[in-house]
C-alpha cells in the first residue's frame, strides 16, 4: 500500500513597495504600491487568483466530488487569507466549500508566514495562536498538524510542536538528513514521544513543481499515467508519498498552457487505477501508519535552494541585517500599543522579503529573480531598510 498525501501551500506576501529615502519619516504606508505591477499587492494577489487559486479550487472541488477517496491538504498564510477576503473573495469561499467536505485537512502555520521561531520564540507563538483562531473563524477547525514558513524544520521546533499539542510536523526529506532512509514512510522526531514527522518526497514533488514544463528534463512530457506509474512503483517499499508543495504550482507557476491542469485532473483517477494506491491527509497518515525510525535534524533543514538550510533568507549580510533588525525592534513595538504600527512590524517579518534580498548564483539565484518583484536584490533591501528606518521614527527612535 502507498498511500499519497497531498499537502498544498498558499501564500501572497505584502510586498514592500519602492519605499525612497525621501519617504522615509513622511510615509506611514509601506506595502501599498501604484498601478498594475509586481509591487501592487492587490493587482498580485487578482492575478494569482485568476490564473491559479480559482481555477485549481474548482477542478480539486469536482475532483472531490468524482472521486470519494481522494483528499488533500493545504496551508493557507494568515496574510493570504487577509489580501483574498479584500482582493479574491471567491478563493475563501471556495476553500471553505474544499474543507467543508471534511477530505480536506487545513495545516498550522505563522500567521506572517515569518521565521520567528528562529528568532523570537514568544513572538511565533503570538503567530501561531494568530493562526490558529484565523482558521477556527474561516473554517470551524482546529488544526492537528504543524508545518513551519518555507518548511524550515529543527528538532527542537518538534518539540515545541509535541508540547503545543500537534499530533504531526512537516519536513524536507532531503539525503542529507535521511541517509540510507526514504521519505516514504512515518517518523519519530529526535527528542520526542507522541508527536510523527513526514518528509517530503522532493524528487516526485519538484517533478510537478519545478520541472513538469522544461522541455530539457528527460521526463517531458509529463502525464498523469506516467506519474501514477512512478508513484506505483514504490509499492512494497513505502508506505505515504508525501507530495509537499506550493499552490500556486498550478496556473502561476506551471502555466495553463503547459497542461499542468489537464495533469490534475486526470492524476487522482491514475493513481487509484491501482487498487494498492490511495489518498489520505498527514492526520490520516500518522493514524495509519507506525513510526519507522527516529530522524535526528539537529540543524535548520527547509525545502528552499540546493543547500536546504537558512540560506536562503540569511545567507548574505544584506539579509542579516534585515532580519536582525526588524526582530530587534519587538520590545519597542509592542510596548507602543499601536495595532497599525504593530501590524506593519509583522508584515515585515514574512520571509519573503529576505528571500528577495538572496545573491546566489546559478539555478538558485534563477528562482529567486523569478520570485522577485525588484530589479535587484539591493534594490528590495533598500525598500526594506528604509521602511525600516521610517519604523524606527515612528516608535520615537534613529
Amino acid at each position: 500500500m502507498a498511500s499519497v498525501c497531498i499537502y498544498l501551500q498558499i501564500h501572497q506576501p505584502y510586498r514592500v513597495k519602492q519605499y525612497r529615502v525621501f519617504d522615509i519619516g513622511n510615509d506611514p504606508h509601506y506595502f501599498n504600491g501604484a498601478g498594475e505591477g509586481k509591487l501592487n499587492n492587490e493587482w498580485v494577489l487578482r492575478k494569482v487568483a485568476e490564473k491559479s487559486y480559482l481555477p485549481t479550487l474548482r477542478l480539486l472541488s469536482r475532483l472531490l466530488e468524482k472521486h470519494p477517496e481522494f483528499r488533500f491538504s493545504v496551508s493557507v498564510s494568515g496574510v493570504a487569507l487577509e489580501q483574498m477576503a479584500s482582493a479574491a473573495p471567491e478563493a475563501i469561499l471556495l476553500l471553505q466549500k474544499v474543507v467543508a467536505t471534511g477530505r480536506v485537512e487545513v495545516l498550522s502555520e505563522t500567521y506572517y508566514h515569518s521565521l520567528a521561531f528562529f528568532y523570537s520564540r514568544d513572538e511565533f507563538e503570538r503567530q501561531i495562536a494568530m493562526h490558529r483562531a484565523a482558521i477556527k473563524k474561516i473554517f470551524n477547525i482546529k488544526p492537528r498538524v504543524f508545518r513551519n514558513t518555507e518548511l524550515s524544520y529543527r528538532n527542537d521546533l518538534a518539540q515545541w510542536a509535541e508540547d503545543a499539542g500537534y499530533d504531526g510536523i512537516l519536513a524536507e526529506g532531503w539525503d542529507a538528513v535521511l541517509g540510507w532512509r526514504s521519505p516514504n514512510f512515518v517518523y519519530r522526531p529526535k527528542g520526542t514521544q507522541h508527536i510523527r514527522l513526514l518528509m517530503k518526497n522532493y524528487k516526485l514533488s519538484d517533478d510537478i513543481a519545478f520541472r513538469f514544463s522544461s522541455r530539457d528534463w528527460a521526463g517531458w512530457p509529463l502525464t498523469a499515467d506516467v506519474f501514477a506509474s512512478w508513484v506505483s512503483a514504490h509499492n512494497g517499499n513505502a508506505e505515504t508519498i508525501n507530495l509537499f508543495m506550493d499552490f500556486e504550482t498550478f496556473g502561476e507557476h506551471q502555466w495553463e498552457s503547459t497542461g499542468i491542469f489537464n495533469f490534475l485532473e486526470r492524476l487522482p483517477g491514475e493513481i487509484l487505477k491501482n487498487p494498492d494506491n490511495d489518498f489520505k491527509t498527514p492526520s490520516e497518515v500518522i493514524a495509519s501508519y507506525p513510526i519507522r525510525d527516529e530522524v535526528d535534524v539537529p540543524h535548520v533543514l527547509t525545502w528552499a535552494d540546493t543547500d536546504r538550510d537558512l540560506t536562503a533568507w540569511v545567507g548574505n549580510s544584506m539579509q542579516r541585517a534585515a532580519i536582525e533588525g526588524v526582530y530587534a525592534l519587538e520590545k519597542r513595538v509592542l510596548a507602543s500599543g499601536d495595532e497599525s504600527l504593530i501590524a506593519s512590524w509583522r508584515k515585515l517579518q514574512t520571509s519573503d522579503h529576505f528571500y528577495y534580498m538572496c545573491t546566489k548564483w546559478f539555478s538558485d539565484g534563477d528562482v529567486h529573480a523569478y520570485f522577485s518583484p525588484y530589479e535587484s536584490p539591493y534594490d528590495a533591501f533598500i525598500s526594506y531598510s528604509n521602511a525600516l528606518s521610517d519604523l524606527r521614527i515612528r516608535l520615537g527612535g534613529g
